[in-house]
This record gives structure tokens, sequence and C-alpha cells, in this order.
């Protein structure tokens, strides 16, 4: 059991005191007025444990990439890898404008001590370095693979599909708490995340959920049609409108809706999938996003983790049917994708939880200085590859430009 101690009203967060900390995950959720932090890692579990009513027995964090293994339903030579589930020391949660701290009792002390070093006004960010990026894979070869895919469409083997391309950078020198911070300040991303697991750190400003839990309803938002932002309001209103009514960019969205009310529907209570919004548009600080809401509510003796997996990895992030477009992926792209298209998030006690998409996200290993950041959109029978490769580098751009905000 953990007690919980209340810290009021709180200036601000230093996140460079996460620095001597090599296991952390934040996760914001906007929506609700909620952000989470778990600090430290008392154990790996290979799976959260529940009580009868179906809620978690302990704060459970995990980080799962695309490619969790437990989830995905293909071939093996996909190279699965392990979703990695902890309980940590200490979580930080706060709430509206109210924070707390969640520890053991033995440890009250430590995480009081820690909260005095953290919780303080924080300086304004400096100036961000900037990146020189290569791209893996250029127009040409990307158009080339784009006609690929949009064959398979034409047979039949799929509907839709996303295909992401990536580009990389060595710099072994960059700062992982200070490009959140600036990141998190500008992009203003209403499911951010950033993670450490020794020298592999996850920063990202995520506009997307994957799944939320509240008791036994279950909530999954899958977003897909993006149109850029503009300073001159009359043009943003317009692409807005566009977003809006493009067809092709609802077509998309629904189809990745459908495949997410046939997952939920495998593990829900019958006759309780629901779709509460369709294509509706959302404005985030570089981009417009068209998203759809769909709920549910899990069945007798399943478990949050059942619709986990069932709906994993997310149907924005795949395709249409799920499996053929995830073998297609694998052929196409430069790569295992890892944590990008993977979720971060957390179960707690009182039965909610959430879980992102990791988009718009930079992956950073400070032992080689590698730095990647991967984008991609949905391939379908009416879309127009030059213009797909455009989206891919609209959203690169809603990451980088974040990163140098002179407004």
């Amino acid at each position: 059991m953990r007690v919980s101690i209340a810290l009021g009203r709180l200036p601000g967060f230093d996140w460079s005191v996460l620095r001597e900390e090599r296991h952390f995950l934040f996760r914001r959720i906007a929506d609700r007025h909620r952000a989470v932090l778990a600090v430290g890692e008392l154990e790996r579990v290979e799976a959260p444990d529940f009580d009868q009513f179906g809620r978690a027995r302990d704060w459970y964090f995990a980080t799962l990439p695309y490619e969790w293994d437990e989830a995905i339903h293909h071939k093996e030579e996909a190279d699965p890898a392990p979703g990695t589930w902890f309980v940590p020391r200490f979580v930080v949660e706060w709430k509206n404008e109210e924070a707390w701290i969640h520890v053991r009792p033995s440890d009250e002390d430590g995480a009081r001590q820690w909260a005095e070093k953290a919780l303080v006004n924080t300086a304004d960010e400096g100036s961000m370095p900037r990146i020189a990026w290569t791209l893996r894979c250029e127009r040409e070869r990307y158009l080339a693979n784009v006609r690929r895919l949009l064959a398979h469409i034409q047979r039949g083997d799929i509907y839709e599909i996303n295909y992401c391309t990536t580009r990389t950078a060595t710099v072994p020198d960059l700062d992982p708490f200070q490009v959140f911070r600036t990141l998190l300040l500008h992009a203003d991303a209403p499911f951010a995340a950033f993670a450490r697991s020794d020298d592999g750190y996850v920063l990202c400003a995520s506009p997307e959920r994957f799944l939320a839990f509240d008791g036994r309803r279950v909530t999954g938002q899958p977003m897909k049609g993006t149109r850029p932002r503009s300073f001159e309001s009359a043009t943003d209103q317009r692409y807005k409108e566009e977003l809006e009514s493009d067809a092709k960019e609802r077509s998309e969205n629904i189809m990745a809706l459908d495949v997410m009310r046939n997952d939920l529907s495998r593990i829900a209570a019958s006759s309780t999938v629901e779709v509460e919004e369709l294509c509706a548009v959302r404005s985030y600080p570089r981009v417009h996003q068209m998203v759809s809401t769909v709920s549910a509510l899990i069945a007798e003796g399943r478990t949050p983790l059942d619709m986990l997996r069932a709906a994993f990895p997310m149907a924005s992030m795949t395709g249409a049917p799920k499996v053929r477009a995830m073998e297609l992926i694998r052929e196409v792209e430069d790569g295992p994708r890892g944590m990008f298209s993977g979720s971060l998030g957390f179960l707690a006690p009182d039965g909610t939880g959430d879980f992102n998409v990791v988009i718009r996200s930079l992956l950073f290993n400070a032992g080689s200085g590698h730095l990647s950041l991967t984008t991609g959109s949905a391939i379908t029978a009416r879309c127009d590859a030059g213009q797909e490769f455009e989206e891919c580098q609209v959203k690169a751009l809603s990451v980088i430009d974040a990163l140098h905000d002179d407004r």
C-alpha cells in the first residue's frame, strides 16, 4: 500500500532533477487536467496485478514498443520486442493545480526530500541547437514504395496502410531534459510523454490517445487526417475547413475507427461499443487533426490489460486489414519501429489509466548520440503520393519547429 502526500499548489517542475534517475516515465493527460510521473523502479513485472474488480493493485507504468510481442498477431519473423511494465519508487500526480506524491510508507521521508528539489520555480529555457537531419528515405524512393503499396490496395490485399519514414541525426551533446521542456512548452501536446530507461529516452509530443480507462469503461481515439496551422487567421480557418470536408481524410479516419471498434468488441461486454464522436477536427499549436472517439465497457472477468493486448498496435498506425498491413509495413519500411507508434502509459489503483500513441516523438540514445524522428501518413486508393510525402514533412516540422519557436 502507498500513502499519498499532498503537495498543494505548485509553481513549476524542474526537469533536471530527473538527471540522476535511470528510470522514469512522465505522462500528460490534458483533457483530464492531469499528469503523472513515475520516478525510479522498485521492480519490473511481466504484467499488472488486478483485484476482483479489474483495478490495478498498485501503480503500473508501461513502455510498449510497436513490436510488443504479447500483442502482435502476425508471423514470428516480425522481430517481436518485450513490453516493459514496472512499479515505480513513487508517483507524482498533478490534478488541476494540485499535486500529490504516492509512495510506500517506508520511503516517505525520501519522497518529501525529492519533492523539495523538484517542485520549484523554473528558469526560462535556453536556446536550442540546430540539428542537421538526414532523411533515410528520399522522396523518389518514398514515391516508389507508395506505388508498391497502392498495387496491393488495387489487388484488394489491404484498404489502407500507415507508411512511415525516418530522419536521423547524431547529437552527442543533446540535453534531453532541456529539449523536452522546450517541446512541452511550445508543442502543448495533450498526451505528451517523457521516458528514460538507462541511455534510452523518448521525448514525445503526441496529440493522440490510444486507450483511456476509467473503471470498466475504455475509450479509444484514433486520429487520421492532418493539415498545417497558419499564422494568418483566414488561411488557418481555410485549412481547418478543408480537413473537415475532405472525403479522403474522413475515409481514412473511419477505416481506423472501424478497426478499433472491432478490436474493442473482442473484449467488451455485449452491445457496449459506441462511437461517441465521428471525424471531429481539433486544433493544436502546429497542426489541425481529425479525431474519432469510441468507447466500450470491459466484459466481466476481463481486465484493461486484455483490452490493451486486443487493440495493440493501434489501428491508426497500422492499416486495414491490420495483420496484412503490418506484414507490408515490415517489407517497405527501413527497420523495426521500436517505440515509435508504440505506447507509453499507466494503470492506477483508482481504476484509471491512459495510454498514448508515440508519434511526433524524438527517440534519443545518450550513449551513441543517435537521434531519430519518424513520421507517417495513411496510404489509400484515393491518395496522392506526393501529398503524402509532404504530410510526413509537415508532421516532422511540427516537432522540429517547436524546438525553435521564436514567438
